[in-house]
């Protein structure tokens, strides 16, 4: 029962709801209705509730029937009076058209007229405003076929700015409109066309354009330098330049001069000047019309793409900046493959400063410079590559040249050329390499052609001839008469004009590089002590050392050599002569020559020295000694006949050194000093060879009859010594070479043991030079032999204590060697 109730008052408030709720939203109310079990109560509880609006609204309309029917009644009677008014209305209308039909028939004419009037008045105003059009297409068309195109393009905005928008909608002015843009890139490509071709064109005679400015320069270079004030024509041939330069930019009406395709001039007529007169040369800007870069720089900025233009412009330049910048693989091989590649980069960078101060903003200096540095990199970098193939000294100096007038020509337009320089004082070693390889050569030459004799002299020319040549101070060879000879040979001479003429070379170098004196002469005096100390010292020793090489020959070298050193404080002052700069300045560099030529000097005294010996030991290799020979009694042994021979060289060799020229002359102590060491030498070097003979080890034993024949030999030494084969030499002083052998021997012969053993060690001492190793060694070997010659020496009582004898000093020997080592 209550479930009844609760679902009643829950109908209650759905009917409720629905009541009074908009019907868009009773979905949900009558959703939960069908959700539930009582629906079919509901529908009843629904029509319950839907009669009893009805009988509401049936009782309403009862109400209000009687007020319907009255106002029916009224609109009834109101139907009458209006068709009355209505048939009024319609006879007056008939009344009043047929009144008006007269004056509509003049209005009418009245209104045909104003028409005509206006149309006649918009004929004559739209006319007034076509007409310009027309006449500036007109003009506009006259310009294009004249190819003036950037007055051209000043109509078309005239003519799209200002007259079609007065012209009004037509179909002539839609055409034209159409066509403008068309016309834009007409101008727009056939400007760039002409570019194209005025990049092209410079780009092909871009190395005449260089030419040219670097003749220019030249021609300025050798004006400032033969005079200080600028003469009238150079003056005057400027101020036409500037005059057509002026020209080239704004033309005479304030637009580019000229309209047609242009590039590069006819340069045929120029040369013909040139020929006719060398004096009068074009400036690099007469040979080029700008007027394409011009009239495309002003059409694209009329345009409003001067940046699009800009920016083309500047990489097409760098494209040929690279091209220009890449050497010829076989560029080093002539001066003119660099002339060229020197001449086009000239002629690029000529044309880019004159845009650079010619137009405003086309180039700027950041980015002329900016190229300028990629320039210099890749130029040095070719130089320094190619360059360096190159070995003929007269092309690097040339080579030198050209670069110091490319520089200065770049330098006259505002480019900084320091870089250029460095890398020319970097060349410097490289051309001083190259000379000094040139000048090896040269001295290796002469040394070949030399003869090594001195030079004979007949006549006072020729004495003249070869002092003019070689700085030779020697009053008394002066006054000695005619025929006579100098003491160097052609050597002499010769080499110093070469060091002269290298001196020369550096300094040709050194020119316009904008040194000072000082740094001048500081290069030259090192490339000179190079040429010294190492190219021809390097040519000396290798004369000196070359096969087959004459004793006389070596001492030639060596008076060669002390002249040759006598003279280096001449080319000292010929130095500063030619740089300007006092020899005994604080920084002046020092020549080496005085040291080389000493160092060549003390080589051929050395290989004398090596020689004569060499030439001993060949007589020393004949010596073929019987070492187990018997002892002769009573005669005396004569010498071998080697020694005989080797003595006789020796005296013939050593009257080289006597016989040579000059002796009153100051440089004539120097054979004998070499002579005397010699002759010392090879004394010195016959004792050491007879003792190493002794005690040559395959030697195990030497009788006394041997040593009598070695006796012989020394005692003919001694005589050759004695004699005095070299003067100069106080006293027996020769004789010390062999005083080791001769006391050795005299031991050994006289038997004196005991004088030997018992003075050992003082300065009194017979034999202070014989060593005990050595008397040691020659007793055991003499020891071996009395023991196998001597079979039955042990049934004679004298030589078995002659046996004991020498064993005991062996003993003795020992004892005493012991005693010095401890």
């Amino acid at each position: 029962m209550a479930t009844s109730v609760e679902t009643a008052a829950e109908h209650e408030r759905i009917l409720r709801e629905i009541e009074s709720t908009d019907t868009n939203c009773i979905g949900p109310t009558l959703r939960s209705v069908y959700d539930g079990r009582e629906h079919g109560l509901f529908v009843e509880k629904l029509d319950v509730r839907i009669r009893n609006h009805d009988r509401e609204i049936e009782k309403m309309c009862n109400h209000h029937f009687q007020g319907f029917v009255d106002s029916i009644t009224e609109l009834l009677k109101v139907r009458g009076e209006a068709q009355k008014l209505k048939s009024q209305v319609t006879e007056t209308n008939r009344h009043l058209q047929d009144e008006g039909k007269e004056l509509m028939g003049s209005m009418e004419e009245l209104q045909k007229c104003r028409v005509q009037q206006r149309n006649i008045a918009s004929t004559i105003d739209k006319l007034t405003h076509c007409l310009p059009v027309l006449e500036m297409y007109s003009r506009l068309q006259e310009q294009m076929r004249a190819k003036r195109y950037y007055p051209a393009l000043r109509t078309l905005e005239q003519l799209e700015l200002t007259c079609l928008p007065r012209a009004g909608e037509y179909r002539f002015c839609s055409i034209m409109a159409e066509n403008i843009p068309k016309l834009r890139t007409q101008i727009r490509d056939t400007a760039m066309t002409q570019l194209r071709d005025f990049l092209e064109s410079i780009r092909k005679h871009s190395d005449k354009i260089g030419e040219t400015a670097i003749k220019q320069a030249k021609i300025q270079r050798s004006l400032d330098s033969s005079v200080s004030s600028q003469p009238r024509a150079l003056i005057g041939r400027r101020r036409k330049e500037a005059m057509m330069m002026m020209m080239n930019i704004n033309g005479i009406d304030g637009t580019p001069v000229s309209e047609q395709d242009s590039g590069i001039l006819d340069v045929e007529d120029e040369e013909e000047q040139e020929e006719e007169e060398e004096e009068d040369v074009p400036g690099a800007q007469d040979l080029v019309d700008f007027s394409p870069v011009y009239r495309c720089l002003h059409i694209y900025t009329v345009l409003g793409l001067r940046d699009v233009f800009e920016n083309y412009y500047r990489k097409q330049r760098r494209k040929q900046a690279r091209l220009v910048l890449q050497p010829h693989s076989n560029m080093h091989e002539t001066l003119e493959g660099y002339t060229r590649y020197f001449n086009q980069i000239v002629g690029f960078f000529v044309v880019e400063d004159h845009i650079l101060h010619t137009t405003q903003g086309l180039v700027n200096r950041a980015y002329v410079e900016e190229l300028w540095e990629l320039a210099l990199s890749k130029l040095i970098a070719a130089l320094r590559t190619h360059s360096s193939y190159c070995d003929n000294p007269n092309l690097v100096l040339d080579l030198k040249n050209l670069i110091v007038l490319f520089a200065d020509t770049l330098q006259g337009y505002g480019f900084p050329v320091s870089q250029l320089f460095d890398m020319l004082l970097e060349m410097r070693e490289q051309y001083g390499e190259i000379l000094l390889k040139k000048w090896n050569i040269t001295f290796r030459q002469v040394l070949d052609q030399d003869n090594f004799s001195p030079i004979p002299v007949s006549t006072e020319l020729e004495y003249k001839n070869y002092t003019s040549q070689f700085p030779l101070q020697d009053p008394e060879l002066d006054k000695l008469p005619f025929p006579k000879k100098l003491p160097f040979s052609e050597f002499v001479p010769k080499v110093y004009c070469q060091l002269k003429e290298f001196i020369y070379a550096c300094l040709k170098y050194s020119e316009d590089l904008h040194l000072s004196s000082t740094e001048v002469d500081d290069m030259i005096r090192k490339s000179t002590n190079l040429l010294l100390t190492r190219t021809l010292s390097h040519c000396l020793h290798y004369a000196i050392k070359k096969k087959n090489v004459g004793l006389a020959e070596l001492v030639q070298v060596i008076i060669n050599t002390t002249h040759l050193e006598q003279s280096c404080h001449f080319l000292e002052e010929f130095i500063s002569n030619i740089t300007n700069v006092p020899p005994d300045s604080a920084n002046a560099t020092k020549l080496y020559g005085m040291s080389t030529f000493k160092d060549a000097r003390h080589s051929a005294e050395a290989e004398i020295y090596t020689n004569l010996n060499a030439k001993i030991d060949q007589f020393l290799q004949l010596a073929e000694y019987d070492w187990m020979v018997a002892l002769q009694g009573g005669g005396t042994s004569e010498a071998s006949d080697y020694l005989m021979d080797l003595i006789a060289f020796l005296n013939s060799t050593f009257s080289v050194f006597t016989n040579l020229p000059g002796t009153p002359v100051e440089h004539a102590t120097l054979p004998g000093k070499v002579a005397q060491t010699a002759c010392m030498s090879a004394c010195k070097h016959i004792s050491t060879s007879l003792m190493q003979l002794l005690l040559d080890p395959d030697v195990r034993q030497i009788s006394m009859g041997a040593l009598q024949q070695l006796n012989a030999d020394v005692k003919e030494c001694e005589g050759f010594a004695r004699a005095g084969p070299v003067a100069g030499f106080q006293g027996d002083t020769l004789l010390l070479a062999f005083s080791d052998l001769r006391q050795l021997l005299e031991l050994f012969t006289q038997w004196d043991w005991s004088s030997y053993l018992a003075d050992y060690g003082k300065p009194s001492c017979k034999y202070l030079r014989v060593n005990p190793h050595t008397a040691l060694t020659l007793l055991e070997k003499m020891r071996e032999t009395s023991r196998k010659n001597n079979v039955f020496a042990q049934f004679r009582k004298t030589d078995r204590d002659r046996q004991k004898l020498i064993d005991t000093i062996i003993k003795q020997l020992r004892n005493l060697i012991a005693q010095q080592q401890a």
